[in-house]
């Protein structure tokens, strides 16, 4: 670690999301940070490509922003009215999506760096940690691929072997190598962003012999080959290769990231029998990221296989897709409910180390770790939000609710929610009940905050 003799109370160990924004919450309340990143000290992870804070190595989507119907579209809502710095400059790099939130990922990293590396209270260091502290609050935050040094730090600290899964990468496609005379532009079921026209994505259409060409052609190609101590780290079901859904059956891909439903092909004025879907990826709109795309096959296999797609013929790439392994604590047996190890209650952990899974996830979780670090710092009790808040509901299933013995990383969904009590909601109009009453209970809990 490098020498610094400037004063802070809070160290911060990660620049990415959950790391980034637990020291802006922390910041604008008057804390001194010490913010450690590795990147731009010589060290590089295997899936970032900059040195700039809160960069997203995987999709470049916060996925919807339907604060209505949708439990991470209602987790964006509580992270803006807590002043999330992630949906702030979220909203500053957007680029259409549909309903979805998307960013151009280097405007997005840029927004945060800036803000961050200028703020008074916050000292960036470019370091890397290779111990967890002895003394002082600190919050790892470090996400899924944590130095190997930290890394075994905290299994020492812990006692317990960290899990792991995979996680994988999809890949971007310069726009102007597509074939618009194949492809076209449209939202499902013309839905589009609210100042968008809905025409949000780029559509290949294929026809059943294309798609079962395609499909055999991800049985064949030529697979990313595991060491011996990676054979039996499970998948993400977040973000599942496509090779490995499509090996679950012929017609999984088009009841999934591959579905042709609400999409009519212009040439035929009807649904194509699978489609292949591209996402802005930045604001120019000269990078498009193939959706769900995620892959295990190497890089010639890649290029060879999706060039039979129609209208990517003549793809030229601008990141082919990949793999790598990804490691994160038993927070339920670990963690207690302030996010603090229960063996050195000195330290917590936020992001995805925790085994929350997503971008906006692993941000809500730095949000939490930095309030509860302020109150601490305040000699204040901290009240956790309500379970029947995204928030609360997030937290409860990483601090004890969810099943130690088979922990796996988890996205918000209503399905972490407690149910209503006391009346029989329909199916249809249940996620808005949830909705109406995370509002109301969110609001309750935020007048309870000391500020």
């Amino acid at each position: 670690m490098q020498n610094d003799t400037k004063k802070y109370d809070v160290h911060i160990i990660g620049g990415g999301l959950a790391g980034s924004e637990a020291a802006w919450q922390l910041a604008k309340s008057g804390v001194k940070v010490r913010l450690s990143e590795m990147r731009g000290s010589g060290v590089m992870t295997p899936a970032h490509q900059t040195d700039g804070l809160a960069e997203l190595v995987c999709s470049n989507s916060f996925r919807s922003d339907d604060a209505e119907r949708n439990a991470v579209g209602l987790l964006h809502s509580e992270m803006r009215q807590l002043d999330s710095i992630i949906m702030q400059c979220a909203e500053l790099a957007k680029v259409p999506a549909g309903s979805a939130l998307a960013v151009d990922r280097d405007i997005f990293s840029d927004h945060v760096s800036k803000i961050l590396n200028k703020h008074e209270n916050i000292d960036v260091v470019r370091e890397c940690v290779e111990q967890l502290p002895e003394v002082g609050l600190t919050i790892v935050a470090t996400g899924p691929l944590t130095a190997q040094s930290l890394a075994e730090s905290i299994g020492a600290a812990t006692g317990r072997d960290a899990l792991a899964f995979f996680d994988a990468i999809a890949p971007i496609v310069h726009h102007d190598s597509i074939d618009m005379d194949i492809a076209w532009k449209q939202s499902r079921w013309d839905r589009g962003s609210e100042d968008g026209d809905g025409k949000d994505y780029i559509n290949c259409p294929m026809n059943k012999e294309q798609y079962l060409a395609f499909h055999q052609g991800l049985m064949d190609g030529e697979k990313t080959e595991f060491k011996e101590w990676e054979q039996n780290t499970p998948y993400f079901e977040g973000c599942m290769p496509i090779e490995v859904m499509a090996s679950r059956g012929v017609d999984t891909l088009r009841y999934g990231p591959m579905k042709p439903v609400g999409l009519d092909d212009p040439r035929t004025g009807r649904w194509p029998y699978a489609v292949v879907q591209l996402r802005q990826d930045n604001k120019l709109g000269t990078l498009w990221n193939m959706v769900g795309f995620q892959t295990k096959l190497k890089y010639g296999a890649q290029v060879e296989l999706f060039r039979t797609i129609p209208g990517l013929e003549n793809a030229e790439f601008a990141r082919l897709g990949g793999l790598h392994r990804n490691t994160f604590i038993n927070s339920p047996t670990l963690l207690d409910r302030q996010l603090r190890l229960k063996s050195a209650p000195h330290i917590r952990f936020a992001g995805q180390i925790t085994g929350c899974e997503g971008y906006v996830e692993s941000s809500a979780i730095g949000l939490l770790a930095a309030r509860m670090a302020l109150a601490e710092l305040r000699n204040q009790p901290f009240e956790t939000p309500p379970f029947t808040t995204s928030l609360g509901a997030l937290l409860a299933h990483i601090t004890g609710d969810a099943d130690a013995s088979d922990y796996q990383p988890m996205n918000i969904n209503f399905g972490l929610f407690p149910p209503i009590m006391g009346k029989k909601i329909p199916k249809k109009q249940r996620k808005e009940a949830y909705t109406a009453r995370a509002r109301t209970d969110l609001t309750q809990w935020m007048t309870s905050l000391t500020p």
